[in-house]
């Protein structure tokens, strides 16, 4: 049975790294036998949590996470932070899409940083929806450069094999965590938020 993954390019802006990383990563993910879906926050935007607006892709976004076994939540760094579009996801996101599911956080940074943006999201964005995130995660760094068309230089090669590594140990999560999303995505009535 083949594993279907989400991925969520987290940028709101247009021609973001964060679209591209995402088709990248989408790309390497069909190379290893997954099928991919992608959510680009930047071609469809969300509105401001909570809206009933009728163009809202909402319920095409929680239609693809309900049906994927595992994501891959891909962050730009805006001064240190993640990006607010993705942190609006959240707020929408819960634990029918995505309580006892494995995510691979990705930071996407133009320059050296990349690691606050996977600490806040680790530290804030889990709680009421219960995804798991692995343990490993994916910074990638001096983005402009890397992951395009052909390899550009050792730097590349090396975030290219990281890439390839840490998207097989998520389809091994995926396959060890498949039934537990359906066994307890309802917790008890006391229980339905986070701690």
């Amino acid at each position: 049975m083949s594993v279907r993954i989400t991925l969520i390019a987290g940028s709101n802006r247009p021609d973001a790294q964060s679209s591209r990383v995402a088709e990248y990563l989408a790309q390497r993910l069909q190379a290893l036998g997954a099928e991919a879906d992608i959510i680009d926050l930047a071609a469809e935007p969300l509105p401001l949590w909570p809206t009933e607006s009728a163009d809202n892709p909402w319920p095409g976004f929680a239609e693809k996470l309900r049906a994927a076994q595992a994501v891959v939540v891909i962050t730009p760094e805006w001064h240190g932070m993640a990006c607010p579009a993705l942190k609006n996801l959240f707020l929408y996101a819960g634990r029918r899409e995505l309580a006892h599911k494995p995510a691979l956080l990705v930071a996407v940074s133009s320059g050296q940083g990349g690691a606050y943006p996977i600490a806040e999201m680790r530290s804030s964005s889990y709680k009421n929806c219960r995804l798991c995130y692995l343990p490993e995660h994916l910074i990638v760094r001096h983005v402009e450069s890397v992951m395009g068309d052909a390899v550009s230089g050792e730097d590349d090669q090396r975030i290219r094999t990281r890439a390839d590594w840490s998207l097989q140990l998520l389809l091994d999560y995926a396959g060890a965590m498949r039934e537990l999303h359906e066994k307890h995505r309802t917790p008890p009535a006391d229980f339905m938020n986070g701690m």
